[in-house]
């Protein structure tokens, strides 16, 4: 059920994220849209007005040339000139048809009525330059013309037109300086309604943020309150097997204890009682009686091997020493015997106050001395060994150190060695394994006594 109720928690915070993403990607994206079509807009507006103002400029410069053009036509001395002006009359005229073209190209609805009424005055002008030129060429020919005529359409219709035609021009200027405001306008709105868009967005993506967060920090916070439960339960589990197992282990020393009292006071008293009787039964047996004799010493050597294979037994598992005359006999003696049995040198240097302790740290010093012995002449082949065992102000020192072949510490950690730890961590105190390949192996233990 946990498992499941985690699996969901994942795959709706993978969703949310998921989301969020999406939705920032999204409003990026809108966003980056929106952006280019203003530039492209931007752009668009700019060249227009670019394009409308070179036309107008064009069609005011046209206009301003023919009247120099005009007025250097009419003041001509002879034909040449004449018709050297009539040629740049008719080159401007094409230039200025030109930028109307190129402004018609880029008219928008709001100025094609002042547009076709500057056009309609335009065919006027070009109609009435015509007329003009056409009553020059009659008075250079010859024909009577009347001068004043001529002096009044040059002064009169020829200035009204020009000025009127400036006035579209201008006008029309200023619809396309409206159109270009309108354009600025059009932008405006679309940078207000891009930052409302953002604005909206970025609320919703925090909103999102806020409720995902929220849900992520609750979400969080149970996984730790049941992460804790949890830990508790293993804490708590952890220190009932650690209870287990010392129970176990003064258990384990009272059946030891009680196995060791009664073989040593039911089997092994027997067991010499027999061996006393055999002796009586030996003193007995007549001089001649070869075979009862025979039979009666191997019966002696049978109950004096038994006694031995008992006291043995006894010692091992429980040596009465220790409880009758404490630590530092029991530690020698068992020095002793390990250096008969193996033939490696033992050296105990324990002091006489270290003996004088609770029952408890007695039994894992000698529990743990036994075992590291175990190990240096089984496993370690070493030559020497010493043990030290010294007392200090608030806790019990101990350590057994040999010159044997030595082992990988951090990586290899035998039954012993765990039992060994287990018997000093139960008791409060502080475990130490010194040993590399090659250089020999040093256990050490820090036992705390109470007060």
């Amino acid at each position: 059920m946990i498992q499941h109720a985690v699996a969901a928690g994942r795959r709706l915070l993978l969703a949310g994220f998921g989301g969020l993403l999406m939705l920032l990607l999204v409003a990026g994206g809108d966003a980056l849209l929106v952006l280019r079509n203003v530039r492209t807009s931007d752009a668009q507006v700019r060249d227009t007005y670019l394009r409308r103002t070179h036309a107008l400029d064009g069609i005011r410069g046209g206009i301003y040339q023919t009247a120099i053009v005009m007025r250097d036509f009419l003041l001509a001395g002879d034909a040449r000139a004449a018709g050297a002006q009539v040629q740049k009359l008719t080159s401007i005229r094409e230039q200025t048809d030109r930028a109307m073209t190129d402004f018609a190209a880029t008219l928008d609805p709001a100025g094609s009525v002042a547009f076709a009424r500057l056009q309609s005055e335009i065919q006027v002008y070009w109609k009435l330059l015509e007329f003009m030129s056409d009553i020059q060429d009659e008075s250079t020919r010859g024909k009577p013309i009347n001068l004043s005529i001529r002096g009044a359409y040059f002064s009169g219709e020829l200035v009204r037109q020009r000025t009127a035609m400036l006035e579209l021009v201008d006008r029309v200027d200023q619809i396309s300086m409206q159109e270009l405001s309108s354009g600025d306008a059009k932008l405006n709105d679309t940078f207000n309604s891009l930052r409302l868009r953002l604005i909206w967005m970025l609320g919703t993506t925090v909103g999102a943020g806020l409720l995902l967060a929220a849900f992520t920090i609750r979400r969080t916070l149970n996984l730790e309150a049941e992460l804790q439960q949890r830990y508790q339960e293993g804490m708590r589990a952890q220190q009932e097997l650690k209870e287990l197992s010392a129970r176990l282990v003064s258990a384990q020393e009272e059946e030891r204890r009680a196995i060791s009292r009664e073989l040593h006071d039911e089997v092994g008293q027997s067991l010499s009682a027999l061996l006393m009787e055999a002796g009586n039964a030996a003193a007995r047996v007549p001089d001649d009686s070869t075979e009862v004799r025979r039979h009666v010493d191997s019966i002696k050597k049978l109950a004096e091997a038994s006694v031995n294979v008992i006291r043995n037994m006894t010692l091992l598992l429980r040596p009465s020493m220790l409880d009758d005359f404490g630590l530092v006999p029991a530690l020698e003696w068992q020095a002793r015997e390990v250096s008969k049995r193996t033939g490696m040198r033992v050296q105990v240097a324990a002091e006489e106050s270290a003996g004088q302790l609770p029952d408890e740290l007695k039994t894992c010093i000698y529990r743990v001395v036994q075992e590291a012995l175990h190990n240096c002449a089984r496993h370690a082949n070493a030559r020497s060994v010493k043990v030290v065992v010294r007392r200090e102000e608030s806790r019990i020192f101990l350590s057994v150190e040999d010159d044997g072949r030595g082992f990988d510490a951090a990586r290899v950690r035998g039954l012993g060695l765990v039992g060994m730890e287990e018997r000093v961590n139960h008791l409060g105190g502080a475990f130490e394994i010194d040993s590399w390949p090659g250089g020999g192996t040093k256990v050490a233990a820090h036992l705390p006594i109470a007060s």
